[in-house]
């Protein structure tokens, strides 16, 4: 392909390209140009010296996480979250699209979707407050309705036996709506044919699921798995940062809340780039190792 092939191309298709263009400026802006601040990990940064003035550390704050005493364990908890989430929140979006999508009463479709939509746009600190007036041993509705039943009151918030299950828990519950959008119009756009000839063949409606529906979303399922992997050292800090204590402080650790106390409640500036840039190269080894795999297995991949 010549150039003025590719430039004839571009300007035959400018008006897709100019819709293109905002997100391609964005990207760059705030995606791109900050690599540039990268280079403060390997410096002893100081804000009188700048990215540039300020001298080479080399790989001084790298050594000093691998030796802090504790970071063992900050990554540990780490990948145990992020594991527990990519396993139970990765397929729940899935199976609430074939859900909604077995659904035929238009209104109720409707009402479901706005109410599985709406958590995602709540913040964290909403969610965590509405957890502690639900979840509260005193007075809290659902601690209530086990008084009733007979079952002593139960500290579920900042209880080391229950951090796992809040955690996992409202984190599906807040985006498995907004999750579940990709999938529906993946099932959208299967051919309906599919389904009248599975009908034709005798298959009931859990077969038509299991051999026309998921197959229809495999495609999509396996690239937002692989993108989902990058995420698996990146728990959420703010998430973790709110309903963590010290209770659970040997369990809910991270790698994320780590570089925000580190960087702004200790002024550890260099030392929390190091910390944040390990985070970002083992995302990135993951996405490519996965995206290699998922390339031999199925064909699919980013690239």
């Amino acid at each position: 392909m010549t150039a003025s092939f590719l430039w004839r191309r571009i300007w035959r298709h400018r008006v897709f390209y100019l819709f293109l263009l905002p997100g391609v400026v964005w990207f760059f802006i705030f995606s791109y140009v900050p690599l540039f601040g990268i280079q403060v990990a390997f410096r002893d940064y100081t804000f009188s010296g700048g990215f540039t003035g300020s001298p080479w550390a080399g790989l001084k704050y790298f050594q000093q996480f691998f030796d802090y005493y504790k970071s063992e364990e900050i990554i540990r908890n780490t990948i145990v979250i992020s594991f527990l989430k990519l396993a139970i929140g990765f397929p729940m979006p899935i199976l609430l699209a074939i859900l909604l999508n077995e659904v035929h009463r238009l209104k109720f479709k409707k009402v479901v979707q706005t109410l599985s939509y709406l958590p995602y746009f709540v913040s964290w600190i909403v969610v965590v407050t509405l957890m502690q007036r639900l979840l509260s041993p005193y007075g809290g509705p659902l601690n209530e309705l086990l008084s009733i039943a007979g079952i002593e009151p139960i500290q579920f918030l900042y209880n080391p036996n229950w951090f796992y299950q809040v955690i996992v828990g409202s984190e599906v519950w807040k985006n498995i709506g907004w999750n579940s959008i990709i999938y529906m119009a993946a099932i959208a756009g299967i051919d309906q044919q599919q389904y009248e000839a599975a009908k034709i063949d005798g298959a009931s409606r859990f077969r038509q699921i299991w051999h026309v529906t998921l197959p229809g979303v495999r495609n999509i399922a396996i690239i937002l798995f692989i993108l989902s992997i990058g995420s698996l050292m990146s728990a959420g800090y703010e998430q973790l940062l709110l309903l963590s204590g010290p209770p659970t402080a040997s369990i809910g650790s991270v790698l994320d809340v780590h570089v925000i106390t580190s960087g702004i409640g200790e002024g550890r500036l260099s030392y929390a780039a190091a910390v944040g840039l390990f985070q970002s190269v083992i995302g990135l080894i993951l996405i490519l190792t996965v995206n290699r795999i998922a390339r031999k297995v199925s064909d699919v991949s980013l690239f």
